[in-house]
């Protein structure tokens, strides 16, 4: 029998992302806050994300005929009623007692998509069940972190396609945690009932000589390169997106090694510090790999606004982080889907007040000339 989550009623006066926000605060710990709402260093491109959004403009039209829109997209070949999926983000149990769980139910419910972080707290295949019972579930993919042992890789990618994953995410732009300091200043570490359920007890001494780095000699020489892309490609056949490419460079060679698509992000600001927001990273991705080429984007999206402004800059679809887990800490999988419903909602509006029928009506023109992009 597939767990069920606790089903909880919702907070009063939940009319935006944003509302979730006290609810959540007032169940979460001072490290889980820490942990889940800072960035990295100084937190430049941590907050540069939000007001990126909130500074483009948009330039809407009128009087157009506007009956019998709709939000749906294609991606990867599907049809998806709506461009918003749920991204991978660790160890949700610090959140809420049913962690990634609440997240299938959520997804499922609003027919969104959901990416499964590698660093669940709760088992792969509890999640991909509601997902893989409603036909009406958005997409199911899974995130990866790559662990320089081929056998164990082998046997994860083996679990995740038999739980029913239909594309692997993989994160290429943290090869090291980046250096969060609300985390060391509040000593943040993982509860020992929460962990990363879905890999194991994988971890091998560095085994360092005197003199040598942890950091060069030590876990570097275990990340990923190119050749693990070529790997991965050669031992699953699902379609393989890279999470973290910003390099126009880098975006053509991994075409050319048989990458599907990529999720445009900075990693929320958590990784590396003063890098440009995602809207200033996104169009010229999108120049470099051509139209046709899925493109995701994260990073500071919370109202249905800065969705459509995503369309218009070039995104396929956008990937919902920090405020869906205030979402689930404030009333678990109903929070969730409440969140996923509002942000939907709000794309419709934008949409009809900007004169767009449908989301590929969303393209630069929609931009109010001289926006910052």
């Amino acid at each position: 029998m597939n767990p069920a989550p606790v089903i909880e009623s919702l907070p009063e006066g939940l009319a935006s992302l944003a509302d979730f926000e006290a609810p959540a605060r007032a169940r979460v710990s001072d490290a889980a806050w820490a942990y889940l709402n800072g960035g990295a260093a100084d937190e430049i491109t941590l907050r540069a994300n939000r007001a990126a959004w909130d500074a483009i403009r948009l330039q809407p039209r009128v009087l157009r005929d506007l009956s019998h829109g709709h939000t749906r997209v294609t991606l990867l070949g599907r049809e998806l009623r709506h461009p918003i999926l749920l991204a991978p983000i660790a160890y949700q149990r610090l959140f809420h007692a049913d962690g990634e769980l609440a997240l299938g139910h959520a997804a499922a419910a609003q027919e969104a998509g959901l990416i499964l972080s590698a660093q669940a707290s709760v088992d792969m295949e509890a999640v991909a069940a509601p997902m893989r019972a409603d036909p009406g579930a958005g997409p199911l993919w899974f995130q990866l972190y790559w662990r320089d042992d081929h056998d164990f890789m082998r046997s994860l990618l083996r679990r995740v396609e038999a739980a029913g994953f239909q594309a692997l995410v993989l994160t290429v732009d943290a090869p090291v945690h980046g250096a969060r300091d609300r985390e060391r200043r509040i000593g943040f570490k993982l509860p020992d009932d929460i962990r990363a359920v879905n890999l194991g007890g994988l971890k091998k001494p560095l085994n360092l000589q005197p003199g040598q780095s942890a950091l060069f000699d030590g876990l570097m020489p275990r990340a990923a390169t190119w050749r693990e892309i070529d790997w991965l490609r050669a031992q699953s056949k699902l379609p393989l997106l890279l999470k973290g490419v910003t390099h126009a460079d880098d975006a053509r060679e991994a075409l050319a090694r048989g990458v599907t698509g990529f999720v445009v992000t900075n990693h929320g600001g958590r990784a590396l510090d003063t890098l440009p927001p995602t809207t200033a990273l996104l169009p010229p991705l999108r120049a470099a790999v051509g139209p046709d080429v899925p493109l995701l984007v994260d990073g500071g999206i919370r109202r249905g606004t800065d969705v459509l402004k995503a369309m218009a800059l070039g995104a396929n679809a956008v990937l919902l982080g920090r405020p869906y887990v205030h979402a689930l800490a404030a009333s678990g999988a109903l929070g969730v889907a409440h969140a996923l419903r509002l942000l939907r909602d709000e794309l419709e509006i934008a949409m009809a007040l900007s004169g767009c029928k449908t989301l590929a009506d969303a393209g630069p023109a929609l931009l109010w000339p001289g926006s910052p992009v």
